[in-house]
């Protein structure tokens, strides 16, 4: 190699030294003139919104943020915060599911929050009443705003952690939940699900002087589509208060247990009257919302006598044939 390619390279590299080391220089001081800086306030955000029907308030998040009030935010240097600290902090509040700190352009703190979201209401044995959310974590009850969830009662334990049993009852609890929040015919029609003491769930209808037998929580999807299509069927021929209970928890059946003694005719229409508007509006809610309009149009899986009515005037249904039960 020449000594004039040996030149240039020398050249060629000290360039590149001199670049990256003003690069450098650069960055240090933009870093160092930032953590000079100060906070200059928080600007906060719950679920993507900076106003809104949040179950917790500014206070709470500053409070939470500041250990109540013992540590300053505003006004102090920014080389001073640890983000992470202060996100794990806001963490430990209990209707804060995800939180994430940083400091914009103008060296504004900027707190992002995921708000924990109550799936249903429980009240136990005791009378204790709590929320829970999707992830099944126990919430304390909002002073701040009413909720429409589903509401279950019963449930057996006050305990925080649960035993296994009750464990897998609370997962039957979060399977109907889901199903029913999802769904604003349901929503409107279940009033409220006891739960027994064998651990099945029994629903009590805002419409209809019936008691559901729903059995376990699995297989909501199953039993809410048959319950459908029993309702239908009944709302053709005979009113929906005719029977005391109806099971369906078994499956491929419908079991209804006629009532002993008949309400007037008068009250059976207004029933059924009620239940049509509620279908008819739950209907007209979905299209609006997406095209579902075939969402309990699925294929029957019921022939024309696949569910019974017990004429007995006994308030259990007969048990069903052992290749039919769940």
């Amino acid at each position: 190699m020449s000594i004039k390619g040996n030149i240039r390279k020398i050249i060629f590299i000290s360039l590149w030294i001199i670049i990256g080391s003003g690069t450098l220089v650069l960055l240090i001081a933009a870093i160092r003139s930032r953590n000079d800086k100060t906070c200059q306030g928080i600007g906060i955000q719950v679920n993507g919104q900076k106003k809104g029907k949040w179950l917790l308030d500014r206070n709470d998040i500053i409070n939470q943020l500041t250990s109540n009030g013992s540590e300053k935010i505003k006004g102090r240097a920014l080389q001073t915060f640890d983000l992470r600290r202060l996100e794990e902090k806001l963490e430990k509040h209990v209707w804060i599911k995800d939180a994430e700190l940083f400091f914009d352009n103008n060296e504004v703190l900027q707190v992002r929050l995921t708000e924990r979201k109550p799936l249903s209401r429980i009240f136990t044995t005791t009378g204790n009443s709590f929320y829970i959310d999707d992830d099944g974590k126990r919430l304390p009850l909002s002073e701040k705003l009413t909720l429409k969830l589903p509401l279950f009662t019963g449930f057996p334990t006050d305990r925080v952690v649960l035993k296994s049993a009750d464990s897998a009852l609370l997962s039957g609890v979060m399977e109907i939940s889901r199903y029913i929040t999802a769904d604003s015919f349901w929503m409107a029609q279940i009033a409220q699900i006891d739960i027994t003491s064998a651990r099945n769930f029994e629903m009590i209808p805002t419409v209809g002087n019936h008691i559901i037998e729903f059995g376990k929580g699995n297989d909501p999807d199953k039993k809410f589509k048959k319950l459908m299509i029993f309702y239908t069927r009944v709302l053709r021929e005979t009113g929906l208060n005719k029977y005391a209970r109806i099971n369906v928890q078994y499956n491929q059946q419908v079991i209804g247990i006629k009532k002993a003694m008949m309400i007037s005719k008068a009250d059976s229409l207004q029933a059924v009257k009620n239940i049509r508007e509620m279908i008819q509006s739950a209907q007209e809610l979905q299209q609006a919302v997406a095209d579902s309009s075939t969402k309990y149009n699925v294929p029957d899986p019921l022939t024309s006598d696949a569910y019974s009515e017990n004429a007995k005037k006994s308030s259990a249904p007969e048990k069903p044939n052992s290749k039919t039960k769940q």
